[in-house]
């Protein structure tokens, strides 16, 4: 993603976002700096329709974790899934080309949630299941029951 994509994106990532139940509300200022691509922070990648128009947008960050007692290597560069949106494509589709950017950007491993519509990709793309839940805890909120399908907030 570059700089003339972004309000194209932001518009795309905004009407996607708004059918879950919980989900956050970029402004234009805050979509920039949480999408537009910063080395070692953030990558965003978007297909586009003639006139710039974006149609669809994968996006990880990156969460470098420190190796202890490995001669060999030192970090395992680790991309997490961050919002993706599909509109021309299969989610799934988008989500193997998210996989071989990752890959390109010299990530070892990539991990995603299964809030939103990720479960339509996690099994055909092989991801394993963690051995752990992530619990979400808003303080001083109250929300009905929720799906993690409803969900469409990542927290970093």
């Amino acid at each position: 993603m570059e700089p003339k994509h972004v309000k194209s994106a932001h518009s795309l990532l905004s009407e996607y976002l708004s059918k879950f139940h919980l989900h956050p509300e970029f402004d234009l200022e805050d979509f920039v700096h949480a999408f537009l691509p910063r080395p070692d922070v953030v990558d965003t990648f978007v297909v586009l329709a003639p006139g710039d128009v974006v149609t669809d947008i994968c996006s990880f960050y990156h969460l470098p974790s420190t190796v202890i007692g490995n001669d060999k290597h030192d970090t395992l560069k680790a991309a997490y899934s961050f919002y993706n949106v599909a509109t021309s494509m299969p989610l799934v589709d988008l989500m193997r080309d998210a996989l071989v950017c990752a890959k390109n950007c010299g990530m070892d491993v990539f991990n995603a949630l299964d809030i939103m519509e990720n479960d339509s990709f996690l099994k055909p793309l092989k991801f394993g299941i963690g051995d752990g839940h992530l619990q979400y805890y808003l303080y001083n909120w109250r929300t009905a029951p929720m799906d993690p399908s409803d969900i469409g907030l990542v927290l970093l």
